[in-house]
């Protein structure tokens, strides 16, 4: 975007920042791995400054003090005042898998740029308790989405998905899978183990009105080991899947993922086109199809069902349920009418137009970014919208500007329309935040050792992909301290 005075600015305001001057008592592990280490890491993977590589070093060295537990899993809240005093630490019982499965990359991608294992290590040991557990959970192949640091357990919940609070842990069996130049072959187990599941128990299709080819990722709840319970909403959130099975399909060579890729992006751009703003809202309900085939589509079944979801109970008919709750026709509840200036949905368009070429994807997406500038714009910048079902136009806008605007949705639509080989995914693998990291350059016989290539207008290479990356893994297995 050739804004390097801009960028020299941030960079020395970034740079300056004092790690030990906070006014917060706990820091979120996290959300601080994924955004201001992952975001420092491909500033400098970009930029080539050194200084974005040296504070990443700091951030880095901050958080490892957060898995200075008896076990090693690291504290998802964590208090760093009491860290540095050396005050004893313990993890939690009750942890987000999303947030202690989520900081593969940062951290990898820290100690291949700084030569130092220990980084890497500390998350490879997680790493290795999701693999030893896999299926051992109550839905083998998935992890449920609570589970316990404090003992290393994580199989006793019964609540499974793909969408809030699990979702980058998945996201990341792939990019791991890219960023490591397939030099470790866990990570291409671990996704073929969870999108299994997955793909059996938490997809579903939905009736339509014009029996659309599509899937939503919903959520499961384990009543037993061979009963399961479906709750049928979608999430903007879980959007971003359909770039999950994009990436897997290439490169671990699944082609039915693919498939299943297309009709998850294909849902997201329904459930846009069917709300009268054009734009998706956070949640959302319809009726499961008894199968992934398809079913016919039944007026009185959809209006039968919003009625008994609608809340509070109601005595009203159904049509005056569907009408007052402003339900387009398939959609049964909208439990989060919002639309926060998201970028899963737009992320995953992206990736799969990378990928295939297909080129109604980029029409799709021009209408997306047409819609959300419309009713967000304001005198100042984008405003998250408080309810994207109403129909006058004339949406309300709430006083909120989530960050990933900039760092994702804004990026995503940009790179989507900018020529492919600028960020790409040949070169580079996106975090969750969308900051792109350097994937390991390609040695002179990589097609030959099957390389993948990512993008459609490279030539596919089929079969594993292993490359030489000198000291990717250097110590690594060896250096097992803290």
């Amino acid at each position: 975007m050739e804004m390097k005075d801009e960028f020299e600015v941030a960079v020395s305001a970034a740079v300056n920042v004092d790690l030990g001057v906070s006014t917060l008592q706990t820091v979120n592990v996290f959300e601080t791995t994924i955004r201001h280490l992952g975001g420092l890491l491909a500033a400098y993977d970009l930029s080539g400054d050194r200084r974005l590589l040296d504070k990443a070093g700091e951030v880095g060295d901050m958080l490892y003090v957060a898995f200075d537990t008896p076990n090693r899993m690291p504290i998802t809240r964590w208090d760093f005042q009491n860290g540095a005093k050396g005050v004893p630490q313990i993890g939690d019982d009750f942890v987000l898998v999303a947030e202690i499965g989520s900081l593969t990359m940062e951290f990898t991608r820290l100690s291949q740029l700084t030569r130092d294992p220990k980084w890497y290590d500390a998350v490879r040991r997680i790493v290795d308790i999701f693999n030893q557990q896999q299926n051992q959970t109550q839905l083998p192949g998935m992890w449920p989405v609570v589970v316990n640091a404090q003992e290393a357990n994580l199989t006793r919940e019964n609540s499974f998905g793909l969408g809030a609070m699990s979702d980058s842990l998945y996201e990341y069996f792939p990019k791991m899978h890219a960023l490591l130049g397939g030099l470790d072959s866990v990570y291409e187990k671990l996704y073929r183990g969870a999108m299994a599941a997955a793909v059996q128990h938490v997809l579903w299709r939905p009736m339509t009105p014009n029996n659309a080819d599509i899937l939503i990722s919903g959520d499961i709840r384990m009543r037993n080991p061979s009963v399961s319970e479906l709750n049928p909403q979608g999430q903007h959130l879980v959007c971003f899947a359909g770039g999950m099975f994009a990436l897997g399909s290439r490169l671990f060579d699944i082609p039915t993922h693919m498939d299943i890729a297309h009709k998850l992006v294909d849902g997201c751009m329904w459930t846009y086109k069917a709300f009268p703003l054009g734009i998706m809202p956070e949640t959302f309900h319809m009726v499961p199809c008894p199968s992934k085939s398809g079913c016919q589509w039944d007026e009185a079944k959809w209006k039968a069902e919003a009625k008994a979801r609608s809340v509070p109970a109601t005595n009203q008919d159904a049509m005056q349920v569907v009408e007052q709750l402003r339900l387009p026709p398939g959609f049964t509840a909208v439990g989060d009418r919002r639309y926060i200036l998201r970028p899963e949905a737009i992320e995953s368009v992206f990736i799969l137009y990378r990928i295939t070429g297909r080129k109604d994807l980029l029409d799709t997406a021009w209408d997306m970014f047409s819609a959300i500038r419309k009713y967000t714009e304001t005198d100042l910048a984008n405003a998250a919208i408080a309810d994207v079902t109403v129909t006058d136009g004339k949406p309300p806008k709430l006083d909120s500007m989530e960050s990933f605007w900039m760092a994702e949705t804004l990026k995503y639509f940009y790179l989507l329309f900018s020529d492919p080989g600028t960020v790409s995914l040949d070169e580079y693998v996106f975090n969750t935040e969308a900051h792109p990291f350097k994937r390991p350059a390609q040695s002179s016989n990589a097609e030959a050792r099957g390389w993948n290539k990512l993008t459609s207008s490279s030539k596919q290479v089929r079969g594993s992909t292993y490359v030489a990356y000198a000291g990717i893994l250097d110590g690594i297995e060896l250096n097992r301290t803290l």
